[in-house]
């Protein structure tokens, strides 16, 4: 099998329909011989890693970093999300609670609450200029079997006074479409979240990681990591224009994680998804002020943004490939294809799910993939590659690193900058990547695959 590299000539999305002056940018003509730090992977993980590196750094001692991404400066996943900033404090962690104790769910929850916090305290702080709105989800529920296992699962969070889950509201189903404006509407939950231009808050990043001396060099796929280090301990990573030596090494490369260190082969799996903007020629007289996620089932489900310029931002449509051709996503890198179901799976969106939309006219602008990495155990893998000391990851993020991913960036810049152990970092206990957790051959992604499909013969 191929390894998990990225291709050329991907679909644009309209995140990177203005590309940055970073976009293709080389911060020298040749890479540097050594480096303190390699990160391997230029988006919201290794922007976000370099920067808390040199923030957990002294002004005195600031480390060497050199960044090497394959393609242009945040093309990969996050360049190509939904720009939903939305943290799953009942959901999900409802599951976590019931497998691993409510205190390790508890944690998760808290983790990513904090982000929204965080992520509007640095886009302020910073001046950024991403369209940043923090306000109330929406998520609309369908199907009465999901419903009640969620609606259990938060029942059992509230009634344990887990903190995050208190600012959820939940809307019985007797109001559900009138609170939502979701026609079929079941019941639906909101609670706070946020949205953004994800490209341009990663840009922002990187502008200033490079304004301390952090080297970028775009266009520069990784071949190879060295299986060990050398005398003095710093590792090799080769590239098609040289090779650098680092004491560090991070592996901020998502999906295509195992086509580095194969130990992850069987823990992150590429996954591909579609996302789409939709432009609104005549405004319904209410426009939309909410995120929303419309979940259809257990295993489908769509979300939305709404834009300052009017536009929806939708991504999902699984019901037009998922169960039929397994192949068109699962263990897929290509995001340069376009899936002819998911193209026209977007077409009259809002007409077809929102009361007071029929006649507006709205249209589906572009639609565009992105290859998200998912691990096998729905948890993202951070810190200490296990039995390689100086290599590190943070990745595995399953399509939901937006409220996860800048501040496990920062728990590996505690690791490397303070020497911290992982209990120290402020990370999630199980976030942690194990020799256990690579070894299990457990895999949610194709167990949610055979229960949707009924695909067991297909496996």
């Amino acid at each position: 099998m191929a390894k998990p590299l990225p291709v050329d000539h991907s679909l644009t999305s309209f995140w990177r329909s203005e590309p940055h002056s970073l976009d293709n940018f080389r911060s020298s003509e040749t890479l540097p011989e050594t480096s303190d730090i390699i990160i391997i992977g230029a988006g919201y993980a290794g922007a976000s890693t370099a920067y808390h590196c040199l923030d957990h750094s002294p002004a005195s001692e600031k480390p060497s970093i050199v960044i090497l991404e394959a393609r242009q400066a945040c093309s990969g996943a996050t360049g190509r999300n939904g720009g939903h900033l939305k943290p799953d404090v009942y959901n999900r962690i409802g599951n976590l609670a019931a497998e691993y104790g409510l205190e390790a769910a508890a944690e998760v929850a808290a983790f990513e609450m904090e982000h929204v916090s965080a992520v509007e305290a640095f886009v302020e702080k910073e001046k950024i200029d991403c369209d940043l709105e923090v306000n109330r989800v929406c998520e609309v529920q369908y199907d009465k079997s999901q419903l009640a296992k969620v609606k259990a699962g938060y029942d059992f969070l509230i009634a344990k006074g887990v903190e995050t889950t208190r600012d959820v509201e939940f809307t019985p189903p007797e109001s559900a479409e009138a609170v939502s404006g979701v026609k079929g509407a079941l019941a639906c939950f909101s609670q706070r979240t946020g949205r953004l231009w994800p490209y341009k808050f990663v840009m922002h990043l990187l502008e200033q990681v490079l304004s301390a001396g952090v080297n970028l060099q775009t266009n520069t796929p990784v071949t190879k990591v060295s299986e060990a280090p050398d005398t003095d301990g710093r590792w090799t990573v080769t590239t098609d224009r040289g090779s650098i030596r680092a004491k560090w090494v991070v592996f901020s490369t998502n999906a295509y994680t195992s086509a580095l260190v194969p130990e992850y082969k069987h823990s992150i799996i590429p996954v591909r998804g579609f996302c789409s903007r939709i432009v609104v020629p005549n405004p319904p007289p209410s426009p939309l002020e909410r995120s929303y996620t419309l979940r259809f089932n257990g295993w489908d489900y769509d979300y939305l943004i709404p834009r300052p310029d009017g536009s929806i931002i939708v991504g999902g449509g699984k019901s037009t490939y998922y169960q039929q051709d397994r192949d068109s996503w699962y263990n897929n890198t290509d995001d340069s294809r376009m899936v002819e179901g998911a193209r026209r799976y977007f077409d009259n969106y809002m007409q077809r799910h929102f009361h007071g939309w029929e006649n507006t006219g709205a249209y589906t602008d572009r639609v565009w993939s992105g290859i998200m990495g998912y691990s096998t155990d729905s948890l993202p893998h951070v810190g200490h590659v296990p039995r390689k000391p100086g290599q590190l990851i943070v990745a595995g993020f399953s399509g939901h690193g937006m409220p996860q991913i800048f501040l496990s960036a920062r728990g590996i810049a505690k690791l490397i900058m303070e020497g911290a152990s992982y209990e120290e970092t402020g990370l999630p206990r199980l976030f942690k990547t194990t020799e256990d957790r690579l070894q299990s051959r457990r895999n949610n992604i194709l167990q949610t695959y055979v229960q949707s499909s009924g695909a067991e013969s297909k496996l």
